[in-house]
């Protein structure tokens, strides 16, 4: 698929410098820039390479002043960053622009599909599911009995939907994830064995959020795991049962959140995170990477760090006391000496 500079320029509201007919067909790095491929500069940093880029297209702040000839058709734009940011997205939805119903599919005969509807081959789609207009469906994915998917939705190849879940509109959720499997729940019993119990509750996710590849959500024991709007989850990430997520929270990948844990809005957390189940955690908290929490964070807005988490700054100063240690100790030892020969 071809575009000219003109075209490109239209999407990204832009201004031509050079031949507004040049065409490109793929997208690089400005220093791997080759001919019938399109770049951006917007780090002064890598200016140099706008001078020998072999790029067909280079998109450019407006204000930059050129020190030397160029060999690229040049875009100005107010912010080049942006301007490609916003073309990849375009890139990304004509290469995701897929509809209709691949052969061999099982769709349930109470199903309700919307319009514009894809379904990819070997997608399993049960009894009584509702799915929105403008929906993708995935080769290989299942889903299960009296499912709600929303409008404008992605559901990458191989997901797995359990029963009862409620997807919100323009939800993105990548290959390999599970949405709605049991939540962990056993009984001990006398003889040290343990019995399942029944998980019958189910998964809500809202509007507008991203779940990574081969997360897993559980389903609630009773009730629902809530994984509210704008909320984004990144890949391996574990969530338990009747967690509930706040609005436009970040998670990153490996981090772990045990059941019946209440994670606020706009909290932040990074990677390997391990949450403790029953507990909260305030609205708009930061969690450095390869922390542990396993009390509640009842302060809003504040960053915490280690195992267990205390507050990021007092974290810090212990990190720079425990590399004064070895000196210290060789200071005690010297003063022990002193002492003795006194």
């Amino acid at each position: 698929m071809q575009f000219t500079a003109q075209q490109i320029s239209d999407i990204v509201n832009g201004t031509v410098e050079g031949d507004v007919g040049r065409t490109v067909s793929e997208m690089s790095k400005i220093e791997e820039g080759q001919a019938g491929s399109i770049s951006f500069l917007a780090n002064p940093k890598y200016e140099n390479y706008l001078y020998t880029t072999n790029a067909s297209i280079v998109i450019i702040n407006e204000d930059l002043i050129l020190k030397q000839a160029v060999k690229p058709t040049l875009i100005r734009v107010k912010n080049a960053y942006t301007a490609f940011s916003i073309l990849l997205d375009a890139y990304n939805q004509l290469r995701a622009d897929k509809s209709g119903i691949e052969e061999p599919s099982f769709i349930h005969p109470t199903a309700t599909i919307g319009k514009n509807v894809y379904i990819g081959a070997f997608a399993y789609i049960g009894p009584n599911v509702r799915i929105g207009d403008h929906t993708k469906i995935y080769p290989n994915s299942y889903i299960g009995d009296s499912v709600e998917i929303g409008s404008f939705c992605t559901i990458y190849a191989g997901v797995k939907i359990y029963f009862d879940s409620i997807i919100g509109e323009r939800v993105i959720i990548h290959a390999g994830a599970v949405i709605g499997s049991d939540g962990f729940g056993f009984a001990p019993q006398d003889d040290r064995s343990y019995k399942k119990i029944s998980q019958i509750g189910n998964v809500l996710i809202g509007d507008d959020v991203e779940i990574g590849a081969n997360t897993t959500i559980d389903r609630a024991t009773l009730g629902s795991t809530k994984i509210n709007n704008g909320v984004k989850l990144d890949n391996l990430i574990q969530l338990a049962h009747n967690v509930e997520v706040g609005k436009n929270t970040v998670v990153a990948a490996q981090t772990g959140i045990s059941g019946s844990t209440k994670v606020g809005e706009n909290v932040v957390l990074g990677g390997q995170v391990g949450v403790a189940g029953h507990i909260t955690v305030a609205n708009d908290s930061q969690v450095q990477a390869q922390s542990g929490i396993n009390r509640s964070i009842t302060e809003v807005g504040k960053k915490w760090a280690g195992t267990p988490a205390i507050k990021y700054t007092s974290q810090m100063r212990i990190q720079v006391t425990l590399q004064k240690l070895p000196g210290l100790e060789k200071r005690i030892e010297q003063l022990e000496n002193l002492i003795n020969k006194s």
